[in-house]
């Protein structure tokens, strides 16, 4: 039995409806693959509390908990474990987002999600995401 990996992620979504997906860079895990910011859920945190900590490490912005919006998860199996991932919707934060990890970013409209290669766990993640900026 593999063990259960919790990761909190995020779809940051401007102005214009733009959702913002970061690169991994060289050195981590599925690197050079896109995907939503968030990170590992640590022991005695929630997903809410870890997104704060993670969006500000990352891309130095500041949210709000009541500014994350739970959407939907993915729920899927690596080799080596099973990945548990909510997803939270963001449209408001303070700040501008910015590399702070040396990964690349880029804020891509919905109907052209698939045109980044992402891990398997976040493509199943875009029409949920296609659905909502389309609302």
């Amino acid at each position: 039995m593999s063990r259960i990996v919790l990761v909190a992620a995020c779809a940051l979504v401007d102005l214009d409806g733009r959702i913002l997906l970061a690169q991994r860079p060289e050195g981590k895990s599925m690197a050079g693959l896109w995907e939503f910011p968030g990170g590992k859920v640590e022991t005695g945190e929630r997903p809410e509390q870890t997104l704060i900590r993670e969006l500000y490490e990352e891309l130095g912005i500041t949210v709000n908990e009541a500014c994350l919006a739970p959407l939907t998860f993915a729920s899927h199996a690596y080799e080596d474990f099973h990945l548990l991932m909510p997803l939270y919707v963001c449209r408001r934060w303070d700040g501008t987002p910015r590399a702070m990890e040396g990964q690349t970013l880029k804020w891509v409209r919905p109907v052209k999600l698939r045109e980044y290669p992402m891990p398997p766990a976040d493509e199943p993640l875009i029409p949920h995401l296609m659905d909502l900026v389309s609302m």
